[in-house]
């Protein structure tokens, strides 16, 4: 669970924008999705290295 404390003279809205922004970085929602269907590891596997070429094809176009 997570605790945000509210400083004084914070306004809710401030407050409400940290809690966001601390849940986006904990991962929760991107793990949940991630267990709805299961996938292969060799399925795995290739999407980490379509999405490294993938990359690496961006840099080298970054750099020319």
């Amino acid at each position: 669970m997570l605790i945000i404390p509210i400083k004084d003279g914070e306004t809710i809205d401030k407050a409400l924008k940290r809690y966001k922004r601390k849940f986006d970085r904990t991962g929760v929602v991107r793990k949940l999705r991630e267990k709805q269907h299961y996938t292969k590891a060799s399925v795995k596997r290739r999407n980490e290295i379509q999405k490294a070429q993938y990359i690496q094809h961006l840099r080298d176009l970054e750099q020319i």
